[in-house]
């Protein structure tokens, strides 16, 4: 049976699925050196809204959200297990990130990502997220796409 919680990025469970969103990232770009620039600005511990996907005790998926603004918050780290991915755990985790931040009052959601990442790229187009000019500090960073959502 699934079940999702909430935590924070300092949960262990959480910190794995970063580990393993930093080798991937790295792995489809052709190496850290090449992501340097990103890294400052995806710290675990920053994001403070977190929630984890279980199978039974087995975490599965992640997704996070972070203050940007005082009226946009940006999802970061949305990770599936890759034999876990086609079940709707990216959908269904992305619905509980609209609704937390919808009720802590922000008004659009945000996110960066790369055009590479065809699977993202079409789940958050699915969603009704629409592409946006890069804000910072992506608006300087090579190979970043941005999208946003009213909420």
């Amino acid at each position: 049976m699934v079940n999702y919680q909430w935590t924070d990025g300092n949960n262990n469970d959480f910190q794995m699925f970063y580990q393993k969103t930093e080798e991937y990232y790295s792995k489809i770009v052709g190496g850290l050196d090449k992501r340097k620039a990103f890294v400052p600005y995806n710290a675990s511990s920053a994001i403070d809204q977190v929630i984890v996907a279980y199978d039974g005790e087995k975490a599965v998926a992640c997704a996070g959200i972070k203050r940007y603004s005082e009226v946009d918050a940006e999802i970061k780290r949305v990770w599936v297990e890759p034999e876990y991915r086609g079940q709707h755990f990216a959908q269904d985790m992305m619905k509980y990130l609209e609704d937390k931040a919808h009720k802590e009052g922000y008004r659009r959601l945000i996110l960066q990502t790369r055009e590479i990442m065809t699977d993202a790229v079409g789940l958050y187009e699915k969603m009704g997220y629409s592409r946006i000019d890069n804000y910072p500090p992506y608006d300087t960073l090579s190979g970043a796409v941005c999208y946003a959502r009213e909420l």
